[in-house]
């Protein structure tokens, strides 16, 4: 056995200063090992000081990759610290007719400011249901996966909505694409009984499923995601200050409207007849099963229509016309055989009314789109 008597013969100082350090490393990694085996990272998430000390964010924080300094926000994959920061979280007043929007960056509003999302553009018509204030909360959140909707989907029902509009383009329907994002992938803990409950044809135990060791759940493995943890708090001083969750450039690049003579689409090279199993229908099932009694609105969202070279083989960089039109057909037959409420506006809105991509709108765009949602779901609406 070593011998530490030599601790003694050293400098009280000394002494003493070593076996602070001693205790100190010995308690960091018994706490090290307590936090690995409690793996509090989801309670943690929970913890927030939006609502109390700094307004609730309008919409889930979501780092776009430009300008950190004015971007006030960041990309987390805890689904708790997402929803703490926003003002769905936040209790229900009983008159209020709660709309959730579920969706990808157009919903969220890529390039718009807060006060242009289609939320807020809702929000404006200050509408009302049976007496109640009806008031639309923006649960979108970039990268086109069904998979990635119906995680912030089945989360959010804990906040009692009274309607869903759940706005869908082909891009989120291909099955190779369901584990692309980061918040599915680091999430597999809730997506796995939701794909055993729901027969979804997703593989729990994909490599694609970032799951951590043990070494990897304690302090030091989770030392980045507590970071995230800390920094989102730290953003809501900015966020409190001017409002701004996302960098908007001065010159954004619009969308491409000259092609190549190109068929392919997703794994496809060139034209093939697709069915359902070829794109990910069982999400939107399950989707629409979570939502239970609650009406759910799938509203496949409007995008942008070339007319530039080649835009009789593709309408857009997304999507060649064969794979469009067999999605659109698939999804107002499927709409009809399970007597899902579905709403088609894909060439509702001008192409000039197009960003950086085919689904990405402008303030005015979004505008359009939100006055198509009125005068459509709650045109009957009192």
């Amino acid at each position: 056995m070593r011998d530490w008597k030599w601790i003694d013969n050293l400098p009280k100082s000394w002494a003493f200063l070593l076996r602070v350090v001693v205790k100190a490393l010995l308690l960091f990694g018994l706490c090290n090992l307590i936090f690995a085996w409690l793996y509090p990272m989801q309670f943690l998430g929970n913890l927030s000081l939006y609502g109390t000390l700094f307004p609730a964010r309008d919409r889930l924080p979501f780092y776009d990759g430009n300008d950190p300094s004015q971007s006030n926000s960041i990309s987390l994959n805890n689904l708790p610290a997402l929803f703490a920061s926003h003002d769905v979280s936040q209790s229900k007043p009983g008159d209020e007719f709660r709309v959730l929007l579920i969706g990808d960056s157009n919903t969220w509003g890529w390039y718009l400011d807060n006060d242009e999302t289609l939320s807020a553009q809702l929000n404006h018509a200050d509408l009302t249901v049976n007496g109640r204030d009806v008031v639309f909360y923006n649960l979108g959140y970039p990268v086109m996966s069904l998979t990635k909707d119906l995680l912030i989907l089945d989360y959010a029902m804990q906040y009692d909505p009274d309607m869903i509009i759940w706005l869908v383009s082909l891009a989120s329907f291909p099955p190779e694409e369901q584990l692309v994002p980061p918040l599915v992938r680091n999430n597999q803990a809730r997506l796995s009984p939701l794909i055993e409950q729901y027969n979804l044809n997703i593989n729990p135990e994909d490599e694609a499923f970032v799951q951590p060791d043990f070494w990897q759940r304690t302090i030091v493995g989770q030392r980045r995601e507590l970071a995230d943890l800390l920094r989102l708090q730290t953003y809501g001083i900015g966020w409190s200050a001017t409002g701004i969750d996302q960098f908007i450039p001065e010159n954004i690049p619009l969308r491409q409207s000259d092609f190549e003579t190109d068929y392919s689409w997703s794994i496809y090279p060139e034209s093939v007849e697709l069915s359902e199993n070829e794109l990910a229908f069982d999400v939107l099932s399950a989707g629409i099963q979570i939502a239970g009694d609650t009406p759910i609105i799938i509203v496949n969202e409007p995008m942008f229509i070339s007319d530039g070279q080649n835009s009789d083989i593709r309408f857009n960089s997304f999507y060649p016309i064969w794979a469009y039109e067999q999605y659109r057909d698939l999804l107002s037959q499927t709409s009809i055989d399970n007597g899902w409420q579905y709403l088609d506006l894909w060439d509702s809105i001008a192409p000039q009314e197009f960003t950086d991509s085919p689904v990405h709108l402008t303030a005015h765009g979004t505008e359009e789109l939100a006055n198509r949602l009125i005068n459509t779901i709650f045109e009957n609406e009192e």
